[in-house]
């Protein structure tokens, strides 16, 4: 027997709000989002966790559902259990899962409350409560429209209740490692510092130069690795990239790889395309050769995508001149988007030595897109 509407909305707000626990029912808003629960273990402050050197973290994409506000997101459910059992499973490892990070396209339409409240929230309840781990998303498309105009609409009630669902998950507005009034965050944990930006309006200088200023402000003796995650990845081969070149990947080409290059950045998360890759740019400068690997992984339970061809990178690469930048397809996807399963990657940090594993789930179990399902992300040295 299928249940109706009121009776899913109900049961959601009970796993919004205590998803192991059973709680007064409260009446679902159709105007306001609440936010997701805190996680049980918040990271610690970035002094308290400056000796960690070992550690894991999960990072996927593209968690949008066929019935957002209706239902909860069926595949990104799959997901949110297989990521329980290996979080649970790296609690007695050398390197624990310490967070989650989500490269965007949260739920179909962010500017409707109910389809985070029904159908998104109660799934990172699950992660920040029975996991207890710190969970932190940057924007997509979907939740926050594709218009660079700051005061669209669209992007303003979508921004709204992005934030509202994150509230007690990214850094609060106005301290230190957020920028106010965005959804532009940072934070360090170990020898490892993260920056979340929103590639949805990539060519906004604000956003741009307060970026900018956390790169030019780390301590790099600590900080060995830095990481980007967004959701408009600047080389891709679905049907967002290949032969066709989006204006935000055109912008994050042009203008933000300069700047990770500068800082050398390691690694790059994205979603957008609903399949897994992994490119690595390689390039040198004054301090010796340097490589980024960028990870594609918008398996999180979005209708999932195919390979369409490879991206025309010629004017890319000249621009780049004296660093001599090269790109390596390292991991490609199939044509047929029922070969690209739903999955999310862990992310191990051991020093400043990165691997990547990649997790699919259901019928994707054995997914091995590097003839395995994991990839050391370093060159050897002679």
């Amino acid at each position: 027997m299928s249940l109706s509407f009121a009776a899913l909305r109900r049961a959601a707000i009970v796993a919004a709000f205590a998803p192991s626990l059973v709680v007064a029912q409260a009446p679902v808003s159709r105007d306001t989002v609440p936010s997701s629960m805190a996680p049980r273990n918040p990271l610690p402050a970035e002094a308290a966790s400056a000796g960690v050197r070992k550690f894991s973290f999960i990072a996927y994409g593209d968690t949008r559902g066929r019935h957002d506000g209706v239902d909860l997101q069926a595949e990104h459910t799959l997901v949110i259990e297989s990521m329980l059992g290996t979080i649970k499973k790296s609690a007695t490892t050398a390197d624990p899962i310490k967070f989650v990070l989500q490269s965007g396209d949260a739920v179909q339409d962010g500017s409707k409350p109910l389809q985070w409240t029904v159908s998104y929230i109660p799934l990172i309840n699950r992660l920040t409560q029975d996991a207890g781990v710190p969970y932190f998303l940057s924007m997509g498309n979907h939740d926050v429209g594709n218009s660079i105009d700051l005061e669209d609409p669209r992007r303003v009630e979508g921004l709204r209740n992005a934030l509202a669902a994150n509230a007690k998950l990214i850094p609060p507005d106005g301290s230190p490692r957020r920028l106010k009034g965005y959804p532009t965050f940072a934070f360090g944990y170990g020898n490892t510092f993260v920056i979340a930006f929103d590639s949805d309006i990539p060519d906004d200088s604000t956003q741009f130069a307060w970026v900018k200023a956390q790169l030019e402000g780390l301590d790099r003796t600590r900080y060995v690795n830095i990481t980007m995650f967004f959701h408009h990845p600047p080389f891709s081969s679905g049907p967002h990239g290949g032969a066709k070149l989006e204006r935000q990947a055109a912008s994050v080409r042009a203008r933000w790889m300069p700047l990770f290059r500068k800082h050398h950045v390691r690694l790059l998360l994205t979603g957008h395309e609903h399949l897994f890759e992994h490119w690595v740019e390689r390039y040198a400068d004054a301090t010796g050769p340097h490589r980024i690997d960028e990870i594609v992984s918008g398996g999180g339970g979005a209708p999932l995508y195919g390979y369409t061809g490879e991206p025309d990178l010629r004017d890319y690469l000249a621009a780049a001149g004296e660093e001599k930048v090269t790109l390596e397809h390292l991991a490609r996807p199939a044509i047929d988007p029922g070969a690209n399963p739903f999955h999310y990657v862990v992310v191990h940090v051991d020093g400043d030595k990165l691997s990547v594993e990649v997790v699919a789930v259901d019928w994707g179990r054995g997914f091995a897109p590097y003839r395995s399902n994991r990839a050391a992300m370093v060159d050897s040295t002679p």
